[in-house]
């Protein structure tokens, strides 16, 4: 239950978060960005409106080591450690840590927290620092891919010391010829289900004391800062390295982590390290980020506007990592080590990132995008079952349905197809054809699955009810989602059918298509929403609003009614339909976005902790609603789109530790600001086609992987004219505001016409 003081400090940050930057709202002349890593902020969205915050994370793009100090968020003043790998970064989940002390080592040293301020603090993308304030230390670090350097510059004449620790218990440490040290990190993540191992091997600079101290006991209550500390327990093994007050002040820890072995990690390290300086692998990290950041340069806009974007951007490079280890990997799919020179790519959230994520790196990188489509590929070979939040260590329980069948479809349709597309087929299939459609729970299908392929809907308990289902009750906090399931496989099927179409599969095709209209067994005309209904086949009434158990996981999940409203993006023209034609479409959106909660803002967000970023009933914290904006352009009122997205970003994006307005599940959110800031949007992933909107930049040009370009033009755009008059690509005027993934990708021009006036006549989308 969230209390009120935790309400009154979220609702204080949404007003100063709306007050302290102009964010995306202010528009502004100005020159071509030549590069937009100046621009990046990794603070911004560091303190979150109610659940998982985002993380100043340092890493190189899309690869393992991954980095951010131990705090709870950016308003926590005091730093417990600094990890050597964060493994899932929303938790988070941390492997190996280390910090600075002076002085003696002592046992409540590795339990002290280190103070700072956020002043003397620099955090990028390749490179972080901070001043630790009592201590008067200077902790810098930078990343490789499967390696980390950390600099420590003590004050003259101290003793130094360097504190190595674990995360989890049994975990240990050795040291070799005087200043190396391997290390060993059971990780058990309660969270996903899953265990697993990482391996260190790490160098210190010079000639330390090293020593080790048992961790596996309870300490008594301590001081930091004057606060008193309940007692607390370290994990596994403790190893320390001392320096003396003779010593040099400046100390380096130079490592690497595998999780295929110890000597796979000295491997790692002395491919990576040997005679690299710190300076040289802050600059290669540097000239890594240049790159894939430079593929998209802005001209117009606030300064605000291209920190948000280009912050946004940097984001969407956290997910997915390789975690290929020159040449071998282990795999959490059959637990084995594999010997493969092919990169091997997991952390993914289908469910969240079909919708934006990977449309977005088809478009700036696809042959990464087929390196992660055949990963997992890989995964299904290796474990039976294709992934759908696939982790170093296995397929994480995750969300319903199996948005990978809509990932394969829409990069197939977009010319990415260097992977095995037919075991993909057969992988998508057997989850569609296997598995269970229960959110939070991995294995084979069961009664609720055989019903709904019978019934065509998924049969939903009556409030109170007694679930009868053995497999729904063994998690009895994640309930059926019985409306979510029903409109998602609506979606995947159609996806499965029409990748079945594709590959000549006629059967297939035909055997699932019909499941495409499922979503209209539980449209109700009483209520205007997708509603529950029973084993035989009666509505259950109730407030689809609240009603649901917390986050509504017995009908819906993680959003109300008003949010699963829309849940039909393989069918937008049947939807509009089943609502009574595009003006009535029209209507039900206008509603969306100035229908009220009902109730206080504290009961509400108690009951959905995850539909934050609220417009009216419109959630932008939350990924089910990505796709809600761009719906207007299927409306006869486009222009609805332009105004809504614009404020949106204006909203929701702005450029300080407020700016990101929900979960972001590391790029999901970020990809739906790169993709609305440029214009443009993959509005049904699996149709190669993006739908326009207002871009908030004058001008956009994307350097594609074949050498080619494709420019955005918004003549005369700003704050007040953001409505789209006119437009034409490669000269030729648009019908609608829509244009095709082979358009992009074979370069060209979209030139945009901007104005006041609304009202602009357009052929609606389908």
């Amino acid at each position: 239950m969230f209390h009120s003081s935790l309400v009154k400090t979220v609702l204080t940050a949404l007003v100063i978060n709306a007050l302290c930057s102009p964010g995306f709202g202010q528009a502004a002349k100005g020159k071509a960005t030549a590069t937009g890593l100046k621009y990046i902020d990794p603070t911004i969205g560091n303190v979150a409106p109610l659940l998982n915050t985002n993380r100043p994370i340092v890493h190189l793009p899309n690869q393992m080591i991954r980095m951010f100090p131990k705090r709870q968020d950016h308003l926590d003043m005091q730093i417990t450690d600094f990890p050597m790998l964060a493994s899932n970064i929303i938790t988070p989940q941390m492997v190996f840590s280390i910090k600075p002390s002076k002085g003696a080592v002592t046992d409540t040293a590795w339990y002290r927290r280190l103070t700072y301020d956020h002043d003397l603090e620099v955090t990028e993308p390749w490179y972080y620092s901070v001043k630790l304030t009592d201590d008067d230390i200077l902790t810098e670090y930078t990343a490789g891919e499967k390696t980390g350097i950390y600099r420590f510059t003590f004050p003259a004449g101290v003793e130094k010391n360097l504190l190595l620790s674990h995360y989890y218990k049994n975990g240990d440490f050795e040291f070799r010829d005087g200043n190396k040290i391997v290390g060993t990190e059971h990780v058990v993540d309660m969270i996903h289900d899953q265990q697993g191992t990482a391996y260190m091997y790490g160098v210190f600079t010079g000639k330390p004391q090293t020593g080790k101290k048992d961790g596996e006991k309870d300490w008594g209550k301590y001081t930091v800062s004057g606060i008193p500390e309940k007692p607390k327990k370290m994990e596994g093994e403790r190893a320390f390295a001392s320096y003396g007050e003779k010593d040099a002040s400046v100390v380096e820890f130079r490592y690497a982590i595998s999780f295929v072995s110890q000597e796979q990690a000295k491997i790692n390290f002395e491919k990576e390290l040997t005679g690299v300086s710190f300076e040289q692998l802050k600059n290669k990290g540097k000239a890594a980020w240049e790159k894939v950041i430079g593929q998209v340069k802005v001209e117009g806009g606030s300064e605000a506007q291209k920190r948000s974007f280009y912050t946004a951007l940097y984001r969407c490079y956290v997910r997915m990592i390789n975690i290929n280890e020159n040449g071998t990997y282990f795999s959490g799919y059959d637990k084995k080590i594999h010997e493969d020179k092919k990169p091997f790519y997991t952390d993914d959230y289908t469910w969240g990132n079909y919708l934006a994520l990977h449309p977005l790196r088809a478009i700036l990188d696809p042959k990464r995008e087929a390196d992660i489509l055949q990963s997992y590929v890989t995964m299904y070979q290796q474990s039976g079952w294709m992934p759908e939040y696939p982790r170093p260590f296995g397929d994480r329980p995750g969300m319903f349905g199996f948005k990978s069948s809509v990932m394969f479809l829409d990069a197939y349709r977009k010319g990415i197809r260097n992977f095995d597309v037919k075991t993909a087929f057969d992988g998508i299939l057997k989850n569609a054809e296997q598995a269970t459609m229960l959110p939070f729970r991995n294995g084979p299908k069961g009664d609720l699955e055989e019903f709904y392929y019978k019934n065509g809907y998924y049969p939903a308990l009556h409030p109170g009810e007694k679930e009868t289902d053995a497999f729904a009750s063994l998690k009895p906090g994640q309930k059926r989602s019985a409306v979510a399931i029903t409109l998602g496989d609506a979606y995947d099927s159609w996806a499965l059918s029409e990748m079945a179409k594709e590959l000549g599969n006629k059967e297939v095709s035909a055997k699932y298509a019909p499941r495409v209209k499922n979503y209209k067994n539980l449209w109700s005309d009483k209520y205007n929403l997708f509603m529950p209904k029973d084993a035989k086949g009666n509505w259950i009434d109730i407030d689809p609003k609240f009603d649901g158990g917390h986050n509504g996981f017995d009908y819906y999940n993680e959003n109300n009614g008003w949010s699963y409203m829309w849940n039909a993006q393989q069918d937008i023209a049947g939807l509009r339909e089943l609502m009574g034609g595009p003006e009535k479409m029209e209507q039900n959106l206008d509603q969306l976005f100035r229908e009220g909660m009902d109730k206080s803002k504290p009961v509400f967000w108690e009951k959905w902790p995850n539909q934050t970023g609220m417009i009216g009933q419109f959630a932008m914290g939350n990924q089910v609603t990505f796709f809600i904006p761009y719906l207007f352009n299927y409306t006869n009122s486009p222009w609805k789109t332009q105004k809504y997205t614009r404020l949106i970003l204006d909203t929701w994006f702005q450029d300080n530790i407020f700016g990101v307005p929900g979960d972001e599940d590391g790029g999901s959110m970020s990809s739906f600001v790169v993709f609305s800031a440029m214009g443009f949007y993959p509005t049904t992933p699996g149709i190669p086609r993006y739908s326009i909107t207002s871009p908030v930049f004058s001008k956009v040009t994307i350097d594609l992987h074949n050498g080619k370009t494709f420019t955005l033009i918004a003549h005369n755009s700003s704050r007040t004219n953001k409505y789209i008059q006119s437009a034409t690509l490669n000269g030729k005027p648009l019908a609608s505001l829509s244009f095709s993934h082979d358009d992009l990708i074979n370069g060209g021009t979209l030139v945009l016409e901007m104005g006041e006036k609304t009202g602009k006549k357009w052929a609606m989308q389908d």
